[in-house]
């Protein structure tokens, strides 16, 4: 597999294991609305965001369910884990930006996230210098598993999107590269990819540490 001229991560799941943590505190926070925690109905919202989130989180808990709120409360709660005990890294990230550093080739996130978590997230974690730019959630109109994050990422850069290379977690991220023209690996984090996914991606790896190798090959 040839070196790319960008790399283009996803932050939940893929830079950092906040996905387990989001809803680990979001089991504390669900019970103060009167509704019930299931690890099986937070695995449907992972690697989702926008009107595609909203119409899952009503099939699940109705119309009535205080979405902003509960979101709210538990970005809170996050926030001060995080100030307390840092960011939960995930295994090998540090040493695949290093190795990436040394190549020279430039990085950006790409997040359904909003632009200031992932500014904080980065900053406590001590990553922030390992990229160039970032491409949060409100700087795009369509969601994951439309394109449009990926193509503004590589725009910025100026780069051809075939010429890029993604890094997600999530079967949605990874549909989303393959829709916009971009070669991507897929680290899973929390849901494994389906096998019709994992044949269209460029790799499935068990770490961000094994990408130093798939590209080296």
């Amino acid at each position: 597999m040839n070196l790319p001229e960008l790399f283009i991560f996803d932050m939940d799941g893929l830079l950092f294991d906040t996905e387990r943590l989001f809803m680990e505190l979001r089991a504390t926070v669900l019970p103060k609305y009167g509704y019930v925690h299931r690890e099986e109905d937070y695995l449907q919202t992972v690697g989702v965001s926008g009107t595609i989130l909203f119409e899952i989180l009503d099939r699940i808990y109705g119309k009535d369910y205080p979405k902003e709120e509960v979101t709210k409360d538990t970005r809170v709660l996050q926030m001060e884990y995080i100030e307390k005990n840092g960011v939960p890294v995930k295994p090998g990230i540090k040493e695949l930006l290093d190795w990436i550093r040394e190549k020279e080739i430039p990085c950006c996130v790409a997040s359904s996230s909003q632009t200031p978590y992932v500014e904080k997230f980065l900053e406590a974690a001590g990553l922030r210098s390992y990229f160039a730019y970032i491409v949060g959630g409100e700087s795009v109109r369509r969601t994951k598993p439309n394109p449009e994050i990926f193509l503004k990422a590589c725009a910025l850069n100026k780069t051809e999107p075939s010429k890029a290379l993604v890094l997600e977690d999530s079967e949605n991220g990874v549909r989303a590269a393959i829709n916009g023209g971009i070669p991507v690996i897929c680290i899973p984090d929390m849901v494994q990819p389906s096998a019709e996914i994992a044949e269209k991606a460029a790799a499935v790896l068990p770490s961000a540490k094994d990408v130093i190798d798939c590209l080296m090959r």
